[in-house]
């Protein structure tokens, strides 16, 4: 088990299996010492847990734990391109998409669920740029959308 798992377990999570594309895309796909993620919904055992908008349908407290979510399908999606986390250089950038009720302006609280996971989880390597985004809708009427973009070490 790699020093990222272990330390997903110490936090009493586990790396779910790579969520299945609802569409004609790759969950991840490397170039170079880069490997970007496609969007991670919040998918558990391939169903959603929440759908609806946030502000109306979704708490913000429960957007965040589905932010959560999806940062662990992105590195899922990630181990499933490079085989062992601990390659990950870098998480250089998250974009986040929250689907919002008209008159919620909370999106960066959302998104913090996965940025506060990849910092406890890698550490310095989990530093990044992001945007959170507010939207109309999202697949599957998911109220989460994340994606994430990481460097590897040269070579792996």
């Amino acid at each position: 088990m790699s020093k990222v798992e272990e330390k997903l377990a110490e936090l009493g999570l586990t790396l779910p299996p790579v969520a299945a594309p609802v569409a004609a895309y790759v969950p991840a796909l490397r170039t170079g010492d880069f490997v970007f993620t496609s969007g991670q919904l919040p998918m558990v055992a391939g169903k959603l847990p929440s759908t609806g908008k946030v502000g109306a349908e979704v708490t913000p407290e429960e957007a965040k734990e589905l932010a959560q979510i999806c940062a662990l399908n992105a590195l899922a999606a990630v181990k499933s391109v490079i085989g062992d986390l601990d390659l990950v250089e870098q998480v250089v950038k998250v974009v986040g998409f929250v689907a919002s009720a008209p008159d919620f302006t909370g999106q960066p609280g959302v998104i913090n669920g996965t940025s506060e996971l990849l910092g406890k989880v890698l550490g310095d390597a989990g530093v990044h740029a992001r945007s959170a985004v507010g939207v109309t809708v999202l697949p599957l009427d998911a109220p989460v959308e994340v994606e994430i973009q990481v460097r590897v070490h040269a070579g792996a």
